[in-house]
């Protein structure tokens, strides 16, 4: 069993943000999986299913934390109780402002580097957890980070943004049935 883990915000109005492009990926393997998201248990919305990956079947489980991204722990910490999950079988799919705009990097353990929302399960779970990190890009005034990324995508970054979601559902595909060593030789840019 896999536990797959976007974060973001919960709400209409933090939808489309920069944030939430963890949530966004959740969306886009729900639709290439036909898992749908939509029971509400352990602070989180999630959707179980089985997918063939490469002529091999795997259970899966995709959430979104209702918990709001600072305290995204206390739902991953209650999925993974909740069915059983050990830290090793979990993605945790988050943005990154030290990563440009489209990329991604996959990540086993290591610092939060401040974001809250990756402090908040590491303070709960138990390492190692796999990360796929989305880079969104940094402001150029550090002031205005969270401003930053509360706001939605501008036009000419969405090709970009949609562009690494795809590529994060192959790459996520990839730890899965190949092994998180072959998708960040893969897909680490």
């Amino acid at each position: 069993m896999h536990l797959i883990i976007g974060l973001g915000n919960i709400g209409k109005e933090y939808e489309n943000t920069r944030h939430n492009v963890g949530f966004m990926v959740i969306d886009e393997l729900s639709k290439a999986w036909k898992i749908k998201v939509n029971f509400a248990k352990f602070n989180a919305l999630y959707g179980k299913g089985t997918v063939n990956i490469s002529g091999n079947e795997y259970n899966i489980i995709l959430a979104k934390p209702l918990t709001y991204m600072n305290l995204s722990g206390r739902a991953v910490k209650q999925l993974m109780d909740g069915f059983l999950v050990p830290s090793t079988h979990i993605i945790v799919i988050h943005d990154d402002l030290d990563l440009p705009l489209g990329t991604l990097r996959i990540k086993v353990g290591g610092s939060d580097a401040g974001h809250k929302g990756v402090r908040s399960i590491k303070e709960l779970v138990e390492d190692p957890i796999i990360r796929v990190r989305i880079g969104i890009g940094r402001p150029i005034n550090k002031e205005e980070v969270v401003n930053y990324v509360l706001e939605e995508f501008g036009k000419d970054e969405k090709f970009a943004i949609l562009d690494v979601i795809k590529r994060s559902v192959k790459a996520i595909e990839t730890i899965i049935s190949k092994g998180v060593e072959v998708a960040q030789r893969e897909f680490n840019q």
